[in-house]
């Protein structure tokens, strides 16, 4: 779905490279959702940013990976919560019913990459053509079926609306996380879709046992 948001003409940071594989690209097909993400994939994990992030972009960051694949990575940024449009304005914009919407959704800035885009993260418990399959609990989709069956009411248990997404070009994510970049962490639905935007970093580190201000740059990973 596309929204009339506009893009940042601001130098590309890191998790954002122009040559990053969409994410329509990452759509398995439906015989391989139930497998496994390959060992040394994270696709379905949490990543948090180090203490160390240079990019004011994604300083205290935790990204949710939604595909990670040698051919690349993308994820959604959960932790920087978006005031305007909201969520009225965005279905009023794309000609969405009805107006005001039974049910609202929190909306968040995914990343970089094509914010002027959409994509609701949400529970697979409802998924609709073209939904990307992340793993057996999560999925995620960018048609506007699912804006309209969550603006009536029903739709998916817990949800969330990214704009834009941050994306990594083969090889280029576990470049990062050799350089102590991020951490990852297995995800739980409170870090993915609660409004405690200011705690959830420190609570995606708390998961891991680990205080974030005791991390020096030489710090190991998960």
């Amino acid at each position: 779905m596309a929204t009339s948001r506009s893009k940042s003409d601001a130098p590309a940071p890191v998790a954002s490279r122009p040559d990053a594989p969409k994410p329509e690209s990452f759509r398995r097909a439906a015989a391989d959702d139930d497998a496994p993400s390959p060992e040394g994939f994270l696709t379905g994990q949490l990543l948090i940013a180090m203490p160390t992030m240079a990019d004011p972009r994604f300083q205290q960051s935790v990204i949710y990976v939604c595909a990670h694949t040698p051919e690349g990575a993308m994820g959604l940024v959960l932790n920087r919560p978006v005031v305007k449009p909201t969520f009225d304005d965005l279905l009023k914009q794309l000609s969405v019913e009805p107006l005001p919407p039974v049910r609202h959704v929190k909306l968040c800035a995914g990343g970089p990459v094509e914010n002027a885009r959409g994509f609701v993260l949400h529970t697979s418990d409802w998924t609709g053509e073209g939904s990307l399959k992340v793993d057996n609990s999560m999925a995620l989709t960018a048609s506007l079926d699912v804006l309209k069956v969550i603006a009536e009411g029903g739709g998916p248990r817990e949800c969330l609306l990214a704009l834009g997404y941050a994306g990594w070009g083969p090889g280029q994510l576990d470049q990062e996380i050799q350089q102590n970049a991020w951490l990852s962490v297995q995800p739980d639905e409170t870090l993915l879709f609660d409004a405690q935007h200011d705690t959830k970093w420190r609570r995606a580190f708390a998961k891991l046992r680990v205080d974030p201000l005791l991390l020096s740059d030489t710090a190991g990973h998960a």
